[in-house]
């Protein structure tokens, strides 16, 4: 059977050259960064060059990058670690209503703590708007959180200007900060944080062609964070933990790569999802594209197929060798409309039936040619059996 794998979102394959570059580090390399020996300063130096191509990629300084376990421990530690560090400016909140659970989450956990939380909307779009924002201010606001990509969707939010109205904020004397989970848009589109001008900025590695249980969290230069793992020095003090250096020397690895090749990259993908939606919009009729079409990641289709559960449909899908995701969530036997979908104003139909389409850069012109051959007849297949299409009927 044909395997093709469209859920890139989710995760990425290990890239080979990263994959050799760590490999040393799991065989006669092994030291520990943290002690003096030679075995431990070959690691340290390690360690060292993959914060220098990190910190690269985003445009931050070396000494910027705090490394973590990945994307939820990076906002994690973003969000709780500022506001705690911080609560005598206030206890305000501003997010959006489609971040990652790492990030709304944590948020609703710390209402339970006293913390009040302002969630925006995101429109029909999927983007906040800026006016909203502005609204949203109040004395005690003392951080904002919005994500660079969606997820789901791929829309990107207005993250420059979000940055330039913080910085304008802070110039009336105002203590607020800005951090922004990236963990969807690095390595896919351009990301520099002196452009952006945010205060915190998440990565995960496995989202590059690197392993997973690495990411990153960028802190500028005197933001002050409380540390949520206690019991070490390493990362200045700001995460304690033995550093899982191989993974780190992947991550740097991969943060090196998708810097040298970003456009050629961001064109590739951008070509593949675009010839498919095209065709797919030929071939399948009562479809809805989610977000917006055009600010969005160049990898990323999401689309409601009417009269479908989502779910069934994946299935369907794997059985025949295409990987995919589904915009909702299987919970307790019954399938719950993915909350991402209806905060576009979306019905719950629509919302069951999405499913998400994330390409990679080992995904090929004939990947989309077997998805255009597998999917209408799945669609079609699923619908002619429909319970949904049945009721339309009545």
């Amino acid at each position: 059977m044909r395997r093709v794998y469209l859920d890139n979102s989710a995760t990425t394959p290990i890239a080979p050259e990263v994959l050799e570059a760590m490999m040393p580090y799991l065989t006669d390399k092994f030291g520990n960064a943290s002690s003096i020996h030679f075995f431990g300063q070959q690691a340290k130096a390690a360690v060292d060059k993959a914060r220098h191509q990190v910190s690269s990629l985003i445009n931050a300084k070396p000494n910027e990058i705090v490394f973590t376990s990945g994307g939820t421990e990076s906002n994690n530690l973003a969000i709780r670690g500022l506001v705690q560090a911080n609560e005598k400016y206030g206890k305000h909140i501003i997010t959006c209503q489609i971040e990652h659970p790492s990030v709304k989450e944590v948020c609703i956990d710390l209402e339970r703590k006293g913390y009040k939380v302002t969630y925006l909307p995101v429109y029909e779009d999927g983007i906040v708007r800026i006016e909203d924002l502005k609204s949203a201010i109040r004395e005690e606001t003392v951080l904002i959180s919005i994500m660079t990509a969606n997820n789901e969707i791929g829309t990107l939010q207005p993250v420059e200007e979000i940055g330039n109205f913080v910085t304008e904020l802070r110039k009336t004397g105002k203590k607020i900060w800005f951090h922004t989970d990236a963990v969807q848009a690095v390595g896919k589109v351009a990301i520099d944080v002196e452009q952006i001008k945010c205060d915190l900025l998440s990565i995960s590695a496995h989202k590059l062609y690197a392993p997973k249980g690495i990411g990153a969290l960028y802190v500028r230069s005197g933001v002050r964070l409380q540390r949520q793992n206690i019991g070490g020095r390493q990362e200045r003090e700001r995460r304690g933990g033995t550093e899982n250096v191989a993974g780190i020397v992947a991550f740097g690895k991969a943060c090196e790569i998708a810097q040298i090749d970003l456009d050629s990259q961001a064109s590739y993908l951008k070509n593949l999802r675009d010839r498919f939606e095209h065709e797919v919009a030929e071939k399948i009729e009562n479809i809805v594209f989610n977000g917006n079409r055009e600010k969005r990641l160049p990898h990323i289709s999401n689309i409601s197929f009417r009269y479908v559960e989502g779910e069934g449909l994946l299935i369907n899908l794997d059985m025949q060798g295409i990987a995919v995701s589904t915009g909702s969530a299987c919970s307790s036997g019954s399938l719950e409309p993915s909350p991402v979908i209806r905060a576009l104003g979306r019905d719950d139909e629509l919302a069951r039936s999405a499913i998400r389409f994330s390409f990679g850069k080992f995904n090929t012109e004939a990947d989309v040619d077997y998805l255009l051959e597998v999917l209408p007849k799945a669609v079609r297949q699923m619908r002619e059996f429909s319970p949904i299409l049945e009721r339309s009927r009545l």
